[in-house]
């Protein structure tokens, strides 16, 4: 069931599914809530599984201004509380990954467990900006520049998501029918705008990571870490990466698979986050 729940600044497009305890997933770029469409019937027979657009994606709002990761934690902080719930599992791909991220430092009073996938922590990113690092994300400083991105990829959307997709990809059968439904919601008015500003919050993010590990403040969750063999996160050391930021972190990598996990490899996806997060919470 898709819905639109009215925050505080923003109007939220939300996809739900199932009963019980709550499981947020949230999504990365260049993608919206669709890309959980695999994974979510699965999950709904024990959870109630929301998957909302995060702020500037999908059918949610695309208001000018903050794009911060911790703007858009509260996001998903004040949609849970909307919907009735004082407890929340979650797990956020790419940018939503991040998202997840400092949703475990500022909102760690209702968050029980977490996965993160085919991420390094944004800091840390930025700490190991190695010649490999730069070469797999060079797309964050393209985003970052003012005006530029949406003047280059806004002349052919189609083109720009697609090849992006398909060098991210190792499964490629299993983006087909998900490509289309990207082009088409990165072609609305303000959206290709709202994405490239939550790469333009860069700056501040990694501010807000800094003042994190400057107080030795920690996400004091055992996260659950997955990336793609063939992924973005898969020769960056993923599991040492979190270890700064999460000491109890832990995971493995999913194998025969890119970035796209949870459309890649459902069912290894499925069986990872059922054995990691409880139906009884």
């Amino acid at each position: 069931m898709e819905t639109q729940v009215r925050l505080s600044d923003i109007t939220m497009n939300v996809r739900s599914a199932g009963e019980g305890p709550l499981l947020v997933l949230l999504h990365g770029w260049p993608q919206t809530l669709y890309c959980w469409r695999k994974v979510t019937p699965a999950l709904a027979e024990r959870f109630n599984v929301v998957a909302p657009d995060l702020r500037g994606y999908g059918h949610t709002d695309k208001p000018v201004g903050d794009y911060t990761k911790r703007r858009m934690a509260a996001d998903i902080r004040e949609l849970v509380e909307v919907l009735g719930y004082d407890r929340v599992q979650m797990v956020g791909h790419d940018r939503g990954g991040r998202v997840a991220h400092r949703f475990a430092l500022d909102h760690a009073d209702v968050l029980t467990h977490l996965t993160v996938l085919d991420i390094t922590p944004t800091l840390g990113m930025v700490r190991t900006a190695t010649y490999e690092v730069a070469a797999g994300y060079w797309h964050w400083l393209f985003h970052q520049r003012p005006d530029l991105p949406e003047l280059l990829a806004g002349a052919n959307v189609d083109g720009y998501l697609r090849y992006l997709i398909d060098d991210w990809t190792f499964q490629h059968a299993a983006m087909a029918d998900g490509v289309p439904h990207y082009v088409e919601a990165f072609s609305r008015p303000g959206a290709l705008r709202a994405g490239f500003d939550d790469y333009r919050a860069t700056p501040q993010d990694v501010e807000h990571d800094q003042a994190d590990q400057d107080a030795g403040h920690r996400v004091e969750l055992p996260v659950q870490v997955l990336w793609g063999d063939a992924g973005l996160a898969a020769g960056a050391g993923a599991l040492d990466a979190w270890k700064d930021f999460a000491p109890a972190a832990f995971g493995r990598a999913i194998p025969e698979c890119g970035h796209f996990i949870a459309e890649e490899q459902p069912e290894q996806l499925v069986e990872a986050i059922l054995a990691h997060h409880p139906a009884g919470v």
